[in-house]
């Protein structure tokens, strides 16, 4: 029997558009491990404010066998990696396979779906290749989110774009919007420049999110490897220099999607201008306008402490805070051996271990970190968390750095299996979420949002949304930023001074000092960050400005 599809809820009218939303990965629940981090977090949050606001959205992305990886430790408690299978009896075997072309081979590719009811999420469609038939070099195309072979990389992007594309000749559910979450699933473009011939009518259906300056978001690869994994479709090699203006042997992934989309977004409004600057000098792109990201209120904000704030209950505030970080302490001693105490103002740094995140801004001083983790007047306690890309051997080596020099402290721990859970148990234990990203490299950092809604004071450079959200003293604490052109170790060293001036001089003592202040800021965040920084807001943008290409007026903005 035939798969039959049909959106199963009531689209609301004005959001009755249909919309195809590609992306690689998606956080939805922690039982689907198909996820890395932010661009999942931010993807997972927007299904479910689609279902939520009743949107004719539908998302598309890859089943990963493995997942990203499994972080777990050594005998030595240093960080490992395990490659684990997830096992999903909750999803639903559409019956739908058919095949696509990678490496000038054809490639089953079989389709699940998970139903909105699961997880109250738009419908997701989850693609694999991991199917009888297929020999094991293309089954192994999705085992690995983010496999560290660019091959397979390659593969998975052909997978997302083509194969995604595909899908809907088999639903019976025409897109009128294509987008393009981050530009993995590109060979989409090419698709459906083959399927309409006109460079214009792709521009009408196809939009572009871009959620980062860095290289490694924004990738160069050879254009014959390209022409070779059969990433252009149908398409020849003058036909794809043609539609994107890309001449030499070098081809630049995101410049292809900002000239064949019909409109792009950044993902803050620092961002934007960011964007605007890196491709200035590049014409023929799309206009690009600014939707800053946003987290799902419904899934990570904390009810009894809103319910808290909305009576002025410093009281209820406070013992549930109380609780919170009970909660999350026990995952500390489970892990670590250590027993930290509720009443100690607990700083966690949390987040994807990359080089200008600056996880270790902290140990720039020694003499600084030393008076600060030993001081018993204002006492404070540290914990870290969070997953480096396997194979990044840097970044797995301050992981390591941190464990060790945790052995050593009582009050310092390091956590292991940085994922949806616990992620959220460690926004609602923490006072201080504190983030250190180089000015203008952090495109939004959505999980500063989702520690205000859990009554998390937010320490942090004003990069990102952060910038759009901040008020210094009153909603959360701003670190003053070196200036974007300063070189990286005169930027480093500015911005370490700054935030133990930060920190000592504000955050500790008025934590310990005068804490009708500090309950007074929590609840000036938790009220701040919504509802902008819900992502119904996020949802309902798209549909306004991203989502109708065609009537973007540059000069508004809208």
């Amino acid at each position: 029997m035939a798969f039959a599809f049909a959106h199963p809820y009531e689209i609301e009218p004005a959001y009755s558009r249909p919309v195809a939303y590609f992306c690689m990965e998606y956080a939805i629940h922690q039982p689907l491990k198909i996820y890395a981090g932010g661009l999942g977090f931010l993807a997972g949050s927007h299904l479910r404010s689609a279902y939520a606001l009743r949107q004719n959205l539908v998302g598309v992305g890859i089943l990963w066998k493995y997942g990203y990886y499994d972080q777990v430790r050594h005998p030595d408690q240093s960080m490992a990696v395990l490659f684990q299978e997830k096992i999903y009896h909750f999803l639903v075997d559409t019956g739908i396979q058919y095949p696509i072309q990678i490496h000038g081979q054809p490639v089953q590719v079989k389709v699940w779906y998970l139903p909105p009811e699961r997880f109250q999420t738009a419908p997701l469609f989850l693609l694999t290749t991991d199917v009888e038939g297929n020999d094991y070099l293309a089954r192994t195309t999705s085992f690995k989110l983010y496999d560290a072979d660019l091959a397979a990389q390659l593969a998975a992007d052909i997978v997302l774009g083509i194969g995604g594309a595909k899908l809907f000749e088999h639903l019976g559910w025409k897109p009128e919007i294509y987008h393009l979450n981050e530009s993995h699933a590109l060979p989409l473009a090419f698709y459906l420049y083959e399927k309409y011939q006109r460079l214009e009518e792709v521009k009408k259906r196809l939009v572009f999110t871009n959620h980062t300056p860095e290289a490694a978001g924004n990738p160069q690869n050879d254009f014959g490897l390209l022409e070779e994994m059969s990433f252009f479709g149908g398409l020849s090699a003058d036909q794809v220099r043609q539609v994107t203006g890309i001449d030499g042997p070098v081809f630049n992934h995101t410049l292809a999607a900002l000239r064949m989309a019909g409109l792009t977004n950044g993902v803050s409004e620092i961002h934007t201008r960011t964007l605007h600057k890196m491709w200035a000098a590049y014409p023929e792109i799309s206009p690009i306008c600014s939707i800053t990201n946003a987290q799902h209120a419904g899934y990570w904000a904390d009810a009894e402490l809103y319910e808290a704030a909305a009576a002025h209950d410093v009281k209820a505030l406070q013992e549930r805070k109380h609780r919170l970080k009970e909660a999350l302490f026990e995952v500390v001693a489970d892990q670590c051996g250590k027993l930290f105490d509720p009443e100690v103002l607990t700083i966690v740094i949390a987040r994807r271990f990359a080089g200008y995140k600056r996880l270790d801004l902290l140990l720039r001083e020694p003499q600084a970190f030393e008076a600060l983790i030993q001081d018993s007047r204002h006492p404070v306690q540290l914990i870290w968390a969070g997953k480096p890309y396997p194979t990044d051997a840097g970044a797995i080596g301050l992981f390591n750095h941190l464990v060790q020099l945790s052995k050593q402290h009582p009050n310092i721990a390091v956590l292991t299996g940085y994922e949806l859970s616990l992620s959220k148990q460690l926004k609602a234990g923490a006072d201080v979420w504190l983030n250190t990203p180089r000015l203008t490299r952090e495109a939004s950092g959505t999980s500063g949002m989702t520690a205000a809604m859990n009554g998390a004071l937010n320490v942090s450079i004003p990069d990102g949304w952060f910038a759009e959200f901040a008020r210094d003293e009153e909603n959360s604490f701003v670190i003053p930023a070196a200036p974007p052109d300063w070189p990286v170790e005169q930027m480093d060293a500015h911005d370490a001074a700054q935030l133990y001036r930060v920190l000592t001089r504000k955050v500790i003592p008025l934590y310990y000092e005068n804490p009708s202040h500090w309950y007074q800021m929590m609840m000036n965040s938790l009220r701040d960050v919504l509802p902008q920084f819900d992502s119904n807001r996020l949802a309902k943008q798209y549909y306004e400005i991203l989502y109708r290409p065609e009537e973007y007026d540059p000069v508004s903005g809208s």
